[in-house]
């Protein structure tokens, strides 16, 4: 079984299904108006011809509601049939490269002043995150980002690849994941309902249930009372008592309420997710331990939470016009908020720790996936110490298997510095970004796409794409000396650095670049970090001569072929031999 054929064969079943359940759904329709017809001649003939009897009539009324039941069930089927479609027509896509646009871009997360997110694509359409990213709610997608964004410890990043490893070969997981719930998207900000479960208590007392209870209690019996014989007094007082009480505790019934009508649309999908993911059996010891958190006493967290969207729910019953008048005279909205109260009082503490596993949850499943989808990728080896990256056969994650040239890189304590040349296109930037990418993955806990890798915790600092602002100002070279700035700091802190730089320092002219790139450059090894530098300009690749331990220099080849030029992606020892950038240029007419 292979991704490919089994997504293709439960896309086949899918498919089938909605189909069987949209006749069935028109099947039944007709049906229904046949019915109502029916039971229009039934009518004529029991009232207006008087040729049959009255006891007839309830037959196509039920018959009527047992259909209705049926339609709404096969419309239900043929909806999760649909969902299920996409679900894995998504996953195609994602193997034949057609995947961009189809899923979350996850734009919103990228921070503005990041030392690597722009120039690694994480963000925005046909990115990383995009092509990972299969969480349901929004805890999970930010869970997600976090890990893509910031590195992780030796033993963080081996406790994910093991969840990775088990969640990876269950796919009926995944798929039971996805259909849960309503087909939208969570946009919840997890924040809100943490704010709102450990918001302090707002006081409504036992007193105030009390009356919640007992004055609906009055007004019903003085009403009867009136009923009978007429007095209206006492129900006039009771229903006055009533009023006064209801329009005191408002703005108590208001501080119950607040923050809380956003998040509970999402309620019932986090209800659904932790009941699904509390039944599975884990084996890895991240996941037997985030399973264990989401206990509270013997009691798991899915009925509580299922408990409060069902209290949510009883609360909505006020906007119901029908309902409206029954719920004023039974004070609906102060009960409702006083049991919702209650609940925040014994489980509004636990809510942080539920959302934080739910959302790690769903970043180990959305790894499992692509961990799944790509067999061939290898988990990477973590080591002590450092820094070193050594990776075998390198390539690329978001590049199509069959177009993509894997080449093998390695950076150490005695080697810190490779410094690639060659021309434009000829593939300097992408080196620098499979470098990073597979990075991000290893430490996210995710495998990646190489034959072989090892690499111990670093920190990631790109200047790869680096544009200029006209609302600033700003200038490319001045945008690109900033960004280096916030590298070199980066080697103040945390673990040791890689640093990827694409044509350094190219806004400015030939000798002042020469200078700055070597300053630059010779700093950050001092400071013990290790990294790539491309450049089309040959004087730099001096710099790896210059560093101290030694670097070495490394080139991509282009070739001038019926005009045209070719390019290999191969990365090879020693600076390019030649260019064939004039030649380029008289190829398509320039004087030269």
């Amino acid at each position: 079984m292979t991704p490919l054929s089994e997504y293709q064969r439960r896309l086949d079943e899918y498919q089938a299904a909605a189909q069987r359940h949209s006749a069935l759904a028109s099947g039944i329709g007709n049906a229904r108006l046949a019915v109502a017809l029916a039971g229009v001649f039934l009518f004529w003939l029991v009232f207006v011809h008087r040729g049959a009897s009255p006891w007839w009539l309830p037959l196509p009324i039920v018959v009527f509601v047992v259909l209705m039941i049926r339609h709404d069930a096969a419309l239900r089927a043929q909806r999760v049939a649909q969902r299920a479609m996409k679900l894995y027509q998504d996953g195609l896509a994602r193997l034949d490269g057609s995947w961009p646009g189809r899923g979350v871009s996850g734009a919103e997360f990228e921070p503005a002043d990041h030392p690597y997110a722009a120039s690694l694509d994480l963000f925005g359409r046909g990115s990383l995150f995009e092509l990972l990213c299969t969480a349901r709610t929004r805890g999970g997608e930010e869970t997600l980002a976090q890990w893509l964004l910031r590195g992780a410890r030796k033993s963080d990043v081996e406790a994910r690849q093991g969840a990775v490893r088990d969640l990876q070969p269950r796919l009926e997981l995944r798929e039971q994941l996805a259909l849960m719930g309503e087909d939208v998207r969570a946009a919840v900000h997890p924040d809100t309902l943490m704010r709102w479960g450990t918001a302090p208590p707002v006081g409504l007392t036992a007193g105030h249930r009390a009356a919640a209870l007992l004055l609906p209690a009055c007004t019903l019996a003085s009403f009867g009372v009136m009923a009978v014989t007429g007095i209206r007094i006492p129900f006039l007082l009771a229903l006055i008592a009533q009023i006064t009480c209801s329009f005191l505790m408002r703005p108590k019934v208001f501080a119950v309420l607040n923050g809380l009508e956003e998040p509970s649309r999402e309620l019932g999908l986090i209800a659904s997710l932790l009941a699904r993911l509390e039944q599975e059996d884990f084996s890895s010891a991240k996941l037997l331990e985030l399973r264990g958190s989401l206990e509270e006493g013997g009691v798991r967290p899915s009925k509580q939470v299922a408990g409060l969207a069902r209290l949510v729910g009883l609360l909505d019953l006020r906007r119901n016009q029908l309902f409206a008048p029954i719920g004023l005279i039974l004070m609906w909205g102060l009960n409702c908020s006083w049991a919702i109260e209650w609940w925040r009082r014994v489980h509004g503490p636990s809510i942080p720790e539920w959302l934080r596993t739910l959302g790690e949850m769903e970043a180990l499943l959305a790894l499992a996936g692509y961990a799944w989808e790509h067999p061939d990728d290898r988990f990477p080896e973590v080591v002590e110490g450092g820094p070193v990256l050594d990776g075998e056969d390198l390539a690329h994650p978001l590049l199509p298997p069959d177009r993509v040239v894997a080449n093998s890189i390695r950076l150490d304590g005695t080697q810190p510095l490779i410094v690639i040349s060659g021309s434009n296109m000829s593939g300097k930037s992408t080196m620098l970004r499979t470098v990073g990418t597979s990075v991000v993955m290893a430490l996210a806990g995710a495998p990646v796409r190489a034959k072989r890798m090892a690499l111990s915790p670093v920190a990631i600092g790109a200047s790869i794409r680096v544009v200029d602002s006209l609302q600033e100002g700003n200038s490319r070279f001045f945008a690109e000396i900033v960004l280096l700035r916030r590298i070199v700091e980066l080697t103040k802190q945390g673990p040791p650095l890689l640093f990827l730089l694409d044509e350094v320092l190219s806004g400015t002219n030939s000798h002042d670049r020469r200078i700055g790139a070597a300053g630059v450059i010779q700093g950050l090894v001092k400071r013990g970090a290790i990294g790539l530098v491309t450049t089309h300009d040959l004087a730099l690749t001096q710099i790896a001569e210059q560093v101290e331990p030694r670097g070495i220099n490394m080139h991509f080849e282009d070739r001038m072929e019926d005009g045209q030029m070719r390019f290999d992606y191969t990365i090879r020892p020693g600076v390019v031999a030649k260019s064939n950038a004039l030649e380029l240029m008289r190829s398509i007419g320039l004087e030269v």
